[in-house]
């Protein structure tokens, strides 16, 4: 499974988009955007994924590798859960109950999104990879 240990500096990385995804997360909670809106269409939100898809590879035989993964999956899915509920909620605005449709889903995968990179982080911490 995991062969070798990481290097510091990918475990600073691993960090670093943790934290970078934390700041969107407390912004949206914080101001008049979402939680999922800033964590998909923010600036450190973006710079983490790209963070994660620049140095993946140095994570690779490590327990880093599982943390670099979940990251990434944590952003599409959140990217797809979004693109879905849109999708359902745009025709229901005609029946009127759309607009309850969209808030709904937006906010579950905010509450989603934001254990996701809080339970990450922890176990981080912890020395501990993430579950596939």
């Amino acid at each position: 499974m995991w062969t070798e240990p990481p290097k510091s500096s990918t475990r600073l990385i691993a960090q670093i988009v943790y934290g970078l995804h934390a700041v969107t997360i407390v912004t949206g909670i914080f101001t008049a955007a979402s939680i999922v809106g800033m964590f998909l269409f923010s600036w450190p939100s973006i710079l983490a994924v790209i963070l994660n898809y620049v140095f993946r590879g140095d994570a690779r035989n490590t327990y880093l590798e599982s943390h670099f993964s979940w990251q990434i999956r944590t952003f599409w899915y959140a990217a797809l859960f979004v693109g879905l509920t849109w999708l359902l909620s745009t025709p229901l605005l005609l029946v009127g109950v759309g607009f309850f449709v969209a808030v709904l889903g937006f906010g579950i995968t905010g509450i989603w999104v934001g254990y996701r990179i809080f339970k990450g982080w922890l176990r981080l911490q912890d020395d501990e990879p993430m579950p596939d």
